[in-house]
């Protein structure tokens, strides 16, 4: 089989060469247009993700919000009971002292 060797470049073959790449590129391109529309897709995808996401923490920083105030009551509540075991143990001493004194001078 012979290959036709064309020595030069003429405007017909400059024009089908021109013709070749229009047709390539316009290939590339609807690849990309593809390509383009699946990241679109795949973006939208991870920007609903990060909503949920972001609904979930707000939940959290509720319940953390909720955590906090019941520790806030709880605490107002063990200081009084320490106050009262404090002031039992200070009448505890108190009466064993006076009982023990009261011993002692009986004695």
């Amino acid at each position: 089989m012979q290959t036709i060797v064309r020595e030069g470049w003429t405007d017909e073959r400059l024009d089908e060469f021109g013709k070749r790449m229009d047709e390539r590129f316009d290939r590339v391109d609807e690849r990309f247009g593809a390509v383009r529309q699946e990241m679109k897709q795949g973006f939208e995808q991870v920007d609903r993700r990060f909503e949920e996401v972001d609904k979930r923490f707000e939940q959290i920083d509720k319940r953390f919000e909720q955590v906090d105030r019941q520790l806030d009551r709880l605490g107002s509540g063990i200081e009084t009971v320490q106050k009262a075991i404090v002031f039992g143990a200070i009448t505890m001493s108190s009466a064993f002292i006076a009982g023990f004194v009261a011993i002692a001078t009986q004695i």
